[in-house]
């Protein structure tokens, strides 16, 4: 560990990046934004489709309910956990992220850092849902009887997951790192 101010790794010669204190600021606004855009986006339409002179609007749930009814649990399934569980999985765990780097002691070090790395990895992930929505758009198109297009939640669904992205970026892992160091350098009372 180099001195805060140390501009370059006595070891290699490469930059360094001193942490941050606004980073904290920053997941809080991208998260909350994230957030707000989550709500529209399961409660306006995800899908609208339109078969000679019938429309019909369906939301995220809405949709895999109506897959479920029609026997296709499986496809249902993937389509809640992905669009819900997923997410709001994803919102808890930046929130904790967030809190726990300013709280002393609780949860482990290397586990908050297989958290954070976990969200990251499922960031790359989280616009499966509107690729399905897009290619099952230009797919139905293509059949002239019945068309599909996104409805305004799926704009909002990819509005949320950009900011949660976001969040999860401008979260520094290396907080977590400090807080431990904080409790080893904390005297003991007694």
């Amino acid at each position: 560990a180099w001195p805060l101010e140390t501009a370059t790794c006595g070891r290699c010669g490469a930059k360094l990046v001193s942490r941050d204190r606004g980073s904290l600021q920053r997941v809080w606004a991208l998260w909350l934004v994230g957030v707000m855009c989550y709500v529209p986006a399961n409660i306006y339409p995800m899908l609208r489709t339109q078969q000679l002179y019938q429309v019909d609007e369906s939301t995220i749930i809405g949709g895999a309910v109506e897959l479920a009814h029609y026997g296709s649990y499986g496809i249902a399934g993937i389509i809640l956990f992905a669009s819900v569980v997923i997410p709001l999985g994803k919102f808890w765990a930046i929130a904790f992220l967030a809190i726990s780097v300013g709280k002393p002691g609780g949860f482990a070090s290397h586990h908050r850092l297989l958290m954070y790395e976990v969200v990251e990895y499922i960031g790359r992930w989280s616009m499966i849902d509107i690729f399905v929505v897009a290619i099952l758009s230009a797919l139905v198109q293509l059949q002239g009887l019945a068309s599909i297009t996104p409805g305004s939640a799926a704009f909002f669904f990819a509005l949320s997951v950009i900011f949660t992205m976001l969040s999860a970026q401008s979260f520094d892992p290396r907080m977590i790192w400090d807080v431990e160091a904080n409790d080893d350098e904390a005297p003991a009372h007694g």
